[in-house]
């Protein structure tokens, strides 16, 4: 699909259920490797707190790390204004920030109510300065693993409320991976209507193995940069159910973008199996290491399909 970018998450959501580590050093060169592969945009860490997510603890340090220039694409996952101003002191200029359409899943997550999340959402847009982006991020914007099925209602009540109109993009997640493409239309189109001046941004899981297919439907609604990670890694720990990101590997063999000609993609394969055999998650690897790149190996596209 023409147009269509593609957001690599592996550095912040990819990491949040893994089994190990990933050193700093290694997150700043997997940065600059995306990058120079052609990944339009990355999300490299996260402001949550350490105690909870260790995973991302050194996101600051993976910041400080980069050159304005590698920052002004790769995006920040904040939940408030506090965590602009922190993020924004180490040299970040772009914010996802994320809050629950479900009250529970918030609490979960961010330790308060949508509400109050909303609420703060202009003191951080204008943390961010001049210069700056933020996106909102609906987490949550299909089902709760605590209520169940979000109303649609709720979501649109979020989109109309001007408290959030500050923010560049809108990122609409299906946390849980229980969307299907039917339902991905429905609610990206809202989206899009609602919000037509916002760039809009599809975060998939693929728990049910449709999130190649719900990243298409979201792309034909509207959306412009669809999310993924390496290897399909993933996972929220405050979602119980939640499953791995959507391959980024699947998504470019999908979108067939410009930037992945045969040994690009080929290098996107190895780069996942890399990950996450570095990561012990093993099952994933055995997948990168075997079918998958023998697939690579048999490119089967040119850029004019």
């Amino acid at each position: 699909m023409t147009g269509i970018r593609i957001r690599d998450v592996t550095l912040r959501d990819g990491l949040q259920l893994t089994g190990k580590p990933l050193p700093t050093e290694r997150k700043v060169v997997l940065v600059r490797e995306l990058l120079a592969l052609g990944v339009e945009e990355l999300e490299i860490g996260s402001m949550a707190r350490p105690d909870l997510v260790p995973a991302v603890a050194d996101t600051l340090d993976v910041v400080a790390a980069l050159t304005p220039g590698e920052l002004e694409r790769c995006w920040i996952w904040v939940a408030t204004p506090r965590h602009v101003e922190r993020a924004r002191a180490a040299g970040a200029t772009r914010f996802q920030y994320c809050f629950s359409a479900s009250d529970s899943h918030n609490r979960a997550n961010v330790g308060r109510d949508t509400e109050t999340s909303v609420a703060a959402m202009p003191d951080a847009v204008a943390a961010a300065g001049p210069d700056g982006q933020v996106q909102l991020c609906i987490a949550t914007s299909f089902t709760c693993p605590f209520e169940g099925e979000v109303p649609l209602e709720r979501v649109a009540g979020i989109l109309a409320d001007g408290r959030t109109a500050g923010a560049s993009h809108v990122v609409i997640a299906d946390t849980l991976g229980q969307a299907h493409p039917a339902e991905v239309t429905r609610r990206v189109g809202l989206a899009a209507r609602e919000r037509p001046e916002a760039g809009l941004v599809f975060h998939g899981h693929d728990t049910w193995g449709l999130g190649v297919a719900n990243a298409l439907a979201a792309a034909g609604a509207g959306a412009g940069v669809l999310d993924g990670a390496l290897g399909g890694l993933g996972g929220c720990p405050f979602a119980p159910g939640a499953s791995g990101n959507t391959a980024t590997e699947d998504l470019a063999f999908g979108l067939r973008p410009s930037w992945a000609d045969p040994g690009s993609f080929a290098a996107l394969v190895r780069l996942g199996q890399e990950v996450t055999g570095l990561l012990a998650e093993d099952d994933r690897a055995r997948v990168l290491g075997g079918a998958l790149s023998e697939r690579a190996r048999a490119f089967p596209w040119t850029l004019q399909d």
